[in-house]
């Protein structure tokens, strides 16, 4: 399983699909396909896309927004960075680029249906996902996502009871844009992330 999943990480990092191939206007810029999957790790970090800081670095979360996630989490960046701890696998795995107003474009449409379904299938030990923002949770949650990212996540006791055969957590995107939404949720800080903290520590100790 292990020698699977890093053969076809491999293939991944080699990916210019977005380029060659692309639904639409291809990536703007060369590939740098960035994740961290795992064959031994019971915790996905299903987030959205690289920012600029991570095309740079080439791992997951190494800016202001991976601060904050780790803080959510409660994990140290050595935990954080563990493989046997966490698999880390966005929807796209490159940088997208930005709009005219200075933020992140969607993920791009082909990194999901070339590789998420053959990943996930070579991560057998995942049992909590976590669904970072409203492209995770479309394609990780099914029918339970509710129209809006705040009525979904407001909704993480009756998802963490479905019948999934993971458990799942849906947060919003760590960024600093949504520092707003967070100051307008308190429950969020309140209620969900003491519940998450303890889940992720009685997973990896």
């Amino acid at each position: 399983m292990r020698q699977a999943l890093e053969r076809l990480t491999e293939r991944v990092r080699a990916c210019r699909i977005c380029v060659e191939e692309p639904h639409g206007r291809p990536l703007p810029h060369e590939p740098r396909p960035v994740l961290q999957p795992s064959s031994t790790a019971r915790i996905l970090l299903a987030g959205q896309a690289p920012g600029t800081k991570v095309h740079v670095s080439g791992m997951p979360f190494t800016d202001a927004s991976g601060d904050r996630l780790r803080n959510w989490l409660g994990v140290s960046a050595q935990e954080f960075y563990d493989t046997e701890k966490f698999a880390i696998v966005p929807m796209g795995f490159c940088f997208p680029g930005q709009d005219a107003k200075g933020g992140d474009l969607p993920p791009r449409r082909e990194c999901a249906p070339a590789w998420r379904s053959d990943l996930m299938a070579l991560m057998p030990k995942i049992d909590l996902v976590l669904t970072i923002g409203g492209y995770a949770q479309a394609w990780h949650m099914g029918a339970t996502r509710l129209p809006s990212l705040t009525e979904t996540v407001r909704n993480w006791r009756a998802i963490w009871d479905g019948p999934s055969v993971s458990k799942v957590l849906p947060l919003p995107h760590p960024s600093w844009r949504n520092t707003g939404w967070l100051k307008k949720n308190p429950w969020f800080e309140m209620d969900l992330l003491p519940f998450l903290r303890s889940e992720i520590r009685y997973r990896i100790g």
